[in-house]
Protein backbone atom coordinates (compact mmCIF):
# COMPACT_ATOMS: atom_id res chain seq x y z
CA UNK A 1 0.00 0.00 0.00
CA UNK A 2 2.63 2.35 0.77
CA UNK A 3 4.38 1.85 -2.38
CA UNK A 4 1.04 2.37 -4.19
CA UNK A 5 0.92 5.48 -2.49
CA UNK A 6 4.53 6.63 -3.08
CA UNK A 7 3.82 5.82 -6.83
CA UNK A 8 0.78 7.67 -7.25
CA UNK A 9 2.62 10.91 -5.57
CA UNK A 10 5.10 10.73 -8.06
CA UNK A 11 2.76 10.11 -11.01
CA UNK A 12 0.46 13.21 -9.70
CA UNK A 13 4.33 15.31 -9.54
CA UNK A 14 5.07 14.23 -13.20
CA UNK A 15 1.61 15.48 -14.10
CA UNK A 16 2.51 18.68 -12.52
CA UNK A 17 5.61 19.32 -14.25
CA UNK A 18 4.69 20.64 -17.56
CA UNK A 19 2.65 23.37 -15.87
CA UNK A 20 5.78 24.81 -13.31
CA UNK A 21 5.94 27.79 -15.71
CA UNK A 22 3.21 29.06 -16.34
CA UNK A 23 0.88 28.21 -12.93
CA UNK A 24 2.29 30.53 -11.00
CA UNK A 25 3.64 34.15 -11.37
CA UNK A 26 5.37 36.87 -9.30
CA UNK A 27 2.99 39.40 -8.13
CA UNK A 28 3.13 42.48 -5.43
CA UNK A 29 1.42 40.04 -3.11
CA UNK A 30 2.43 36.36 -4.05
CA UNK A 31 1.59 34.47 -6.89
CA UNK A 32 -1.37 33.82 -9.29
CA UNK A 33 -2.70 30.86 -10.43
CA UNK A 34 -3.13 30.20 -14.41
CA UNK A 35 -6.39 30.52 -14.46
CA UNK A 36 -6.19 33.95 -12.93
CA UNK A 37 -3.77 34.37 -15.61
CA UNK A 38 -6.67 33.62 -18.46
CA UNK A 39 -9.04 35.65 -16.43
CA UNK A 40 -6.87 38.60 -16.25
CA UNK A 41 -5.24 38.35 -19.72
CA UNK A 42 -6.78 41.26 -21.62
CA UNK A 43 -6.53 43.02 -25.26
CA UNK A 44 -4.39 46.19 -23.90
CA UNK A 45 -5.52 49.36 -26.19
CA UNK A 46 -3.62 51.86 -23.88
CA UNK A 47 0.30 51.64 -22.87
CA UNK A 48 1.89 53.03 -20.27
CA UNK A 49 5.35 55.22 -22.56
CA UNK A 50 6.86 55.28 -19.61
CA UNK A 51 7.96 52.08 -18.79
CA UNK A 52 10.36 49.65 -21.33
CA UNK A 53 10.65 46.22 -22.06
CA UNK A 54 14.72 44.41 -22.44
CA UNK A 55 15.93 42.89 -25.35
CA UNK A 56 16.50 39.93 -22.53
CA UNK A 57 13.23 40.07 -21.14
CA UNK A 58 11.35 39.65 -24.65
CA UNK A 59 13.96 36.37 -25.10
CA UNK A 60 12.60 34.97 -22.18
CA UNK A 61 9.04 35.68 -23.06
CA UNK A 62 9.42 34.39 -26.72
CA UNK A 63 11.43 31.11 -25.68
CA UNK A 64 8.02 30.43 -23.55
CA UNK A 65 6.20 30.22 -27.49
CA UNK A 66 8.81 26.98 -27.94
CA UNK A 67 6.86 24.51 -25.62
CA UNK A 68 3.75 24.89 -27.96
CA UNK A 69 2.61 22.10 -29.69
CA UNK A 70 2.67 22.39 -33.46
CA UNK A 71 1.80 19.34 -36.40
CA UNK A 72 4.32 16.78 -36.15
CA UNK A 73 6.71 19.42 -34.20
CA UNK A 74 7.50 21.05 -37.03
CA UNK A 75 7.64 24.07 -35.01
CA UNK A 76 6.86 26.17 -37.79
CA UNK A 77 6.09 29.48 -36.06
CA UNK A 78 8.62 32.48 -36.65
CA UNK A 79 8.90 36.03 -34.29
CA UNK A 80 10.13 39.38 -36.09
CA UNK A 81 10.76 41.70 -33.14
CA UNK A 82 10.92 45.69 -33.31
CA UNK A 83 12.40 46.73 -30.17
CA UNK A 84 14.34 50.00 -30.83
CA UNK A 85 12.31 53.29 -31.40
CA UNK A 86 12.45 53.66 -34.76
CA UNK A 87 11.42 50.20 -35.76
CA UNK A 88 8.69 49.86 -33.37
CA UNK A 89 7.36 53.17 -35.15
CA UNK A 90 7.92 51.63 -38.69
CA UNK A 91 6.39 48.76 -37.55
CA UNK A 92 3.51 50.38 -36.26
CA UNK A 93 2.73 52.61 -38.76
CA UNK A 94 2.04 49.25 -40.58
CA UNK A 95 -1.04 48.15 -38.59
CA UNK A 96 -3.61 51.10 -39.91
CA UNK A 97 -4.59 54.58 -37.86
CA UNK A 98 -6.54 52.95 -34.97
CA UNK A 99 -3.90 50.18 -34.00
CA UNK A 100 -1.44 52.31 -34.28
CA UNK A 101 -3.30 55.00 -32.01
CA UNK A 102 -4.17 51.95 -29.52
CA UNK A 103 -0.54 51.09 -29.20
CA UNK A 104 1.28 54.40 -29.43
CA UNK A 105 2.61 53.47 -26.35
CA UNK A 106 4.16 49.84 -26.53
CA UNK A 107 7.28 49.77 -26.40
CA UNK A 108 8.05 46.15 -28.48
CA UNK A 109 5.92 45.15 -31.62
CA UNK A 110 6.22 41.42 -32.74
CA UNK A 111 5.55 40.38 -36.00
CA UNK A 112 4.27 36.43 -35.96
CA UNK A 113 4.84 34.15 -39.12
CA UNK A 114 4.61 30.50 -40.32
CA UNK A 115 6.88 28.66 -42.61
CA UNK A 116 4.46 27.30 -45.53
CA UNK A 117 4.07 23.81 -46.90
CA UNK A 118 5.32 22.16 -43.62
CA UNK A 119 2.69 21.95 -41.04
CA UNK A 120 -0.22 20.23 -42.45
CA UNK A 121 1.98 18.67 -45.16
CA UNK A 122 3.81 14.85 -46.08
CA UNK A 123 5.86 14.27 -48.76
CA UNK A 124 5.12 17.55 -50.00
CA UNK A 125 1.60 17.61 -50.33
CA UNK A 126 -1.11 18.83 -48.08
CA UNK A 127 -2.67 16.01 -46.17
CA UNK A 128 -6.19 16.98 -45.96
CA UNK A 129 -8.25 20.15 -47.33
CA UNK A 130 -6.88 22.47 -44.69
CA UNK A 131 -3.31 22.64 -46.13
CA UNK A 132 -1.06 25.84 -44.69
CA UNK A 133 -4.16 26.44 -42.64
CA UNK A 134 -2.44 23.91 -40.20
CA UNK A 135 0.26 26.30 -40.04
CA UNK A 136 -1.73 29.47 -38.83
CA UNK A 137 -3.33 27.00 -36.46
CA UNK A 138 -0.40 26.41 -35.26
CA UNK A 139 1.00 29.84 -34.98
CA UNK A 140 -2.06 30.83 -33.15
CA UNK A 141 -1.23 28.10 -30.48
CA UNK A 142 2.30 29.37 -30.59
CA UNK A 143 0.66 33.34 -30.25
CA UNK A 144 -1.72 31.74 -26.87
CA UNK A 145 1.76 30.29 -24.97
CA UNK A 146 2.92 34.21 -25.80
CA UNK A 147 0.18 36.30 -24.49
CA UNK A 148 -0.04 33.73 -21.48
CA UNK A 149 3.24 34.30 -20.50
CA UNK A 150 3.77 38.18 -21.28
CA UNK A 151 1.24 38.10 -18.63
CA UNK A 152 3.03 35.86 -16.36
CA UNK A 153 5.81 38.46 -17.06
CA UNK A 154 3.40 41.40 -15.51
CA UNK A 155 2.92 42.52 -19.35
CA UNK A 156 0.11 43.26 -21.81
CA UNK A 157 -0.56 42.68 -25.15
CA UNK A 158 -2.85 43.18 -28.36
CA UNK A 159 -3.14 40.72 -31.10
CA UNK A 160 -3.50 42.56 -34.47
CA UNK A 161 -5.06 41.28 -37.73
CA UNK A 162 -5.33 44.02 -39.90
CA UNK A 163 -1.47 44.61 -41.04
CA UNK A 164 0.05 45.44 -44.15
CA UNK A 165 1.94 42.17 -45.16
CA UNK A 166 4.51 43.31 -47.86
CA UNK A 167 4.96 46.63 -45.56
CA UNK A 168 6.23 43.76 -42.72
CA UNK A 169 7.62 41.77 -44.87
CA UNK A 170 10.00 44.51 -46.57
CA UNK A 171 10.99 46.27 -43.18
CA UNK A 172 11.57 42.44 -41.45
CA UNK A 173 13.49 40.99 -44.71
CA UNK A 174 10.74 38.23 -44.80
CA UNK A 175 11.22 35.49 -46.81
CA UNK A 176 8.39 34.72 -49.15
CA UNK A 177 8.51 31.42 -48.11
CA UNK A 178 6.64 32.60 -44.79
CA UNK A 179 2.99 33.58 -44.12
CA UNK A 180 3.02 36.94 -42.48
CA UNK A 181 0.20 36.75 -39.31
CA UNK A 182 -0.67 38.67 -36.89
CA UNK A 183 1.14 41.70 -35.09
CA UNK A 184 1.84 41.85 -31.34
CA UNK A 185 2.19 44.74 -29.12
CA UNK A 186 3.62 44.25 -26.25
CA UNK A 187 3.98 46.75 -22.87
CA UNK A 188 2.32 47.62 -20.02
CA UNK A 189 -1.14 48.81 -19.68
CA UNK A 190 -1.98 52.21 -18.70
CA UNK A 191 -5.41 51.16 -17.13
CA UNK A 192 -7.69 48.95 -16.04
CA UNK A 193 -9.66 47.60 -18.83
CA UNK A 194 -13.43 46.22 -18.60
CA UNK A 195 -13.88 42.74 -18.32
CA UNK A 196 -15.50 41.83 -22.19
CA UNK A 197 -18.87 39.34 -21.36
CA UNK A 198 -18.13 36.22 -22.78
CA UNK A 199 -21.24 33.64 -24.55
CA UNK A 200 -22.65 31.11 -22.24
CA UNK A 201 -20.64 27.52 -22.45
CA UNK A 202 -23.83 26.14 -24.11
CA UNK A 203 -23.68 28.17 -26.80
CA UNK A 204 -20.07 26.86 -27.78
CA UNK A 205 -20.29 23.30 -26.67
CA UNK A 206 -22.08 20.37 -28.08
CA UNK A 207 -21.83 16.75 -25.62
CA UNK A 208 -22.56 13.42 -27.75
Amino acid sequence: MKKKIILAVIAGAAMLLPFACTTQAPVADGTVSLDELYTTRRSIRSYDASKTISEEEVRTLLAATQQAPSWANTQTSRYYVAITPDKVAAARACTGDRNAQNVAGAPVIIVSTFVKGQSGFGRGAAVNEIGDGWGAYDNGLSNAYLVLKAREMGFDTLIMGFRESDRLRTLFAIPDNEEVMAVIALGYRAAEPNQPKHKALDEIVKFF
